[in-house]
């Protein structure tokens, strides 16, 4: 998306004109705004012809809010895959309401937008300090989760009965477009509902967002087993470790994973096409060199070697072929015909990485997401998600967020550091 196109206008409810229960703390203004870009480079073009270079609103609490709290009513849901940090931000958001504002009617929707749908008849369950004192110790999350697309109408006909101010959605893209059709569908009707979304992506994959909550959680987890397969590796003649992690279209998780243990010699990801004959080539040139090799591969990687399924998830998503499987056994073939005796193992980490706890630093992360989840409705904003950016909370429209899926540059830094500390070729094709 060219800079020209960029528009981080947010959408508001209406003027906010009540006074915030809130004391002791530092009010941001809505003039104040983050930088998209980081460098001088960047926005010199700008400068030269007296233009603002493009910036996003500052998250955090306002002076005046557009809600009264006596008289409001919140709704969380959670969709899609679990990720370590969803119960943090539940309480972050829960606790935010009661004592920041005042606010005691919290609702969670169960087993994601189904949650909101008439025909499952979920109920709702109420949410409340003392039921989520300790939820954040725990992984997953206490209102359960689920896939697919729901009737918009039906969802916002639920909201309607039960006089829910403020929806939290919390979710990857695809939640995030559900979340913009129920604003847009709540505006249509004249429905004055706020519609907050927090991006959960584990493979850190949203757009306008540098950092998804649950991704560091991934890759400390991830850490685990990269050591894992270096011991199995350095511990037998020709020993091969293969670790698969989580990264659909998106190689974030196996691309850091290299750079916290950087006794990984290969790292694959869908952003970096290779072949198979390359790829066997270089690792076979590694063994004769050093004896063993610990091999990473984000689960999208070398799609474009197997057969496809044809099949798709509830989401819409296509079903991807199992690269771990395919890689070990091509492995193993081409050792075989080569006349390499070595020792391979694999590990697949993925439903425990993403089933934790969060981290420390992440739990921390979580709690200044849902606070500003919080004080971004309260202040009347809707149909946006809000951001991490240049080391600041932001708003972002949800149409930006959603508009391409972040990937990694195979030009940029990142791949450049990677390919730096594995010493694998550039290109494997």
């Amino acid at each position: 998306m060219a800079d020209s196109d960029l528009n981080f206008e947010i959408t508001r409810l209406g003027a906010s004109t009540i006074p915030s229960p809130m004391a002791g703390v530092r009010f941001v203004s809505d003039g104040e705004h983050v930088l998209y870009h980081s460098s001088l480079q960047d926005i010199e073009g700008y400068l030269g012809r007296n233009a603002a270079p493009p910036s996003m609103e500052v998250a955090g609490p306002r002076e005046k809010i557009y809600f009264d709290p006596a008289k409001l009513r919140c709704g969380i849901v959670t969709c899609g895959g679990l990720c370590p940090g969803l119960n943090d931000v539940i309480r972050a958001i829960v606790m935010s309401m009661h004592f920041h504002y005042g606010v005691t009617q919290v609702y969670g929707f169960r087993f994601g937008y189904e949650g909101l749908s008439s025909k499952y008849n979920h109920e709702p369950m109420e949410l409340t300090p003392e039921n989520t004192s300790r939820i954040h110790e725990t992984g997953g999350t206490i209102l359960g989760s689920s896939r697919g697309n729901q009737d918009v109408a039906d969802m916002v006909d639920t909201l309607e009965r039960m006089n829910i101010g403020i929806l939290f959605t919390l979710g990857g893209d695809g939640t995030l477009r559900g979340a913009t059709a129920i604003s847009r569908e709540a505006q249509r009707r004249g429905l004055k509902i706020s519609v907050i979304g927090i991006p959960k992506t584990i493979d850190n994959d949203i757009s306008f967002v540098q950092k998804s909550f649950g991704f560091e959680t991934a890759v400390s987890e991830a850490k685990r087993a990269t050591y894992a397969a270096h011991s199995e590796a350095t511990g037998a003649r020709n020993g091969i470790g293969l670790v698969k992690l989580m990264g659909r279209d998106s190689g974030f998780i196996a691309a850091y994973s290299v750079l916290v243990d950087s006794q990984v010699n290969f790292c694959l990801v869908p952003e970096v096409p290779f072949t198979l004959n390359g790829f066997l080539a270089a690792l076979e040139k590694r063994l004769q060199r050093r004896g063993h090799a610990v091999i990473v591969v984000a689960e999208g990687a070398g799609q474009d070697l197997m057969q496809q399924t044809g099949e798709h998830d509830a989401s819409g998503n296509a079903k991807y072929g199992d690269i771990g499987f395919f890689l070990r056994d091509a492995i193993k073939d081409h050792c075989k015909k080569q006349g390499i005796d070595m020792s391979l193992k694999y590990i697949d980490p993925s439903y425990i990485i993403r089933s934790l706890q969060a981290i420390p630093h992440d739990s921390a992360f979580c709690l200044m997401l849902g606070h500003s989840a919080v004080h971004a409705a309260m202040a009347g904003r809707t149909d946006m998600v809000v951001s991490n950016w240049n080391q600041q909370f932001t708003h972002v429209p949800i149409e930006l967020a959603v508009s391409a899926r972040k990937k990694i540059d195979p030009k940029g830094w990142l791949w450049s550091s990677v390919l730096e500390t594995t010493g694998q070729p550039a290109d494997m094709r």
